[in-house]
């Protein structure tokens, strides 16, 4: 039976104060009759003609076991009320309901200060919807986010493939509710340094980068980014490319797409690949050097970012509450909540489920990162 946030569970206080107060009794009787307990541990009372030296014996117990007594009732008197005063004020027997905070979250894929405010709005929306507090947790890196969510430190969190999958397979029953349009037809930017001759690279494959690679730096996202490391090595695996083996030296692992692009166009690594949504933002801001740094190949479409809800919301927030929260994520809209949609980078959220990611887990299996 679940107590919905109560301050204490009443079953039990209703239990403690009769046990204490039962306990307090027999140690004040025990203080203030003595001879009962002494008849009680077989100490019979003295008899005329009795041994002298049994009777100084008895004496003796007696008066140990009278100061016993006397420091039990002392005690008592003291501890108990504290006890009392410690253990029973949130049991009173009226309902003390804390109301529970929804726990939002979401791989830390770019710019803190951008997740900062995306999450910030988005906790506002949420609450003012349904009516709950609501609170961004923010995390260090991508298992972070995994590890909270499938130890219940997150309600809802925005995911990308990969660490969907592997939040879904550590917290069984987790849904996946929705996604951006954008997400069922996702795809990795490769990019290159200006030291890399782009214009002898088809546009339209990988084959070319492999007669390079030997001469060049790579750098991933994070290990467990789906568009920033999972289907980039998988599509550079299907072109007959080893990134381990090929490139001059093993691939680096930036931790952020936007640290990929920044890197590249530093000229300390000479291929990367990234998020298309963090690469076309910052063209589009002007943010980039496209005289340093360039797009040469576009990977097939995959499935990837998703809201992914907890199990745990229909015991904590009431049956049904998954579903509200998959009604608040698909009433966003432009009109009413562009600022929201343009920090996820979508124009909407629509219905998804957790098979539309079974094509991640398998290529996800197949080299190694989910066993």
């Amino acid at each position: 039976m679940d107590n919905h946030g109560y301050g204490c569970y009443l079953p039990v206080s209703r239990l403690v104060s009769p046990v204490l107060a039962l306990c307090l009794t027999g140690i004040l009787r025990m203080a203030a009759n003595p001879g009962q307990v002494w008849r009680r541990l077989g100490l019979a009372p003295i008899k005329p003609g009795t041994d002298q030296a049994w009777v100084r014996r008895q004496i003796r117990r007696s008066r140990v076991i009278k100061n016993v007594s006397a420091r039990i009732a002392w005690l008592a008197l003291v501890f108990i009320p504290l006890i009392l005063l410690g253990i029973l004020p949130g049991c009173s027997g009226e309902d003390q309901r804390v109301s529970p905070i929804l726990k939002v979250g979401g791989i830390p894929d770019q710019d803190a200060s951008r997740l900062a405010r995306r999450y910030e709005s988005f906790s506002d929306y949420l609450s003012d919807r349904l009516g709950v507090e609501v609170e961004y947790v923010p995390t260090v890196d991508y298992p972070a986010v995994v590890t909270a969510f499938s130890q219940d430190g997150l309600d809802l969190a925005f995911f990308g493939g990969l660490t969907g999958v592997q939040a879904r397979l550590r917290r069984p029953g987790s849904q996946v509710i929705a996604q951006r349009e954008q997400d069922a037809r996702f795809h990795t930017k490769f990019i290159a340094g200006a030291r890399v001759p782009i214009e002898s690279l088809p546009i339209d494959s990988l084959a070319g980068l492999k007669s390079l690679a030997s001469d060049l730096t790579l750098t991933f996202g994070s290990e467990i980014s789906t568009s920033g490391h999972l289907m980039p090595r998988h599509f550079m695996g299907q072109a007959g490319i080893d990134p381990d083996k090929d490139f001059r030296s093993l691939p680096n692992y930036s931790g952020s797409h936007d640290l990929t692009w920044k890197l590249v166009e530093s000229g300390s690594f000479d291929v990367g690949v990234l998020n298309e949504n963090v690469w076309d933002r910052a063209v589009d801001q002007g943010r980039v050097d496209l005289e340093r740094v360039r797009v040469f190949y576009t990977t097939p479409e995959y499935f990837d970012y998703n809201w992914t809800v907890n199990p745990n919301v229909e015991v904590r927030f009431g049956q049904g509450f998954t579903g509200r929260l998959r009604d608040a994520l698909l009433s966003l809209n432009d009109g009413e909540h562009g600022d929201i949609l343009d920090l996820f980078s979508a124009r909407r959220f629509i219905p998804s489920q957790n098979d539309n990611y079974d094509e991640i887990e398998t290529v996800a299996r197949s080299l190694g990162i989910i066993r």
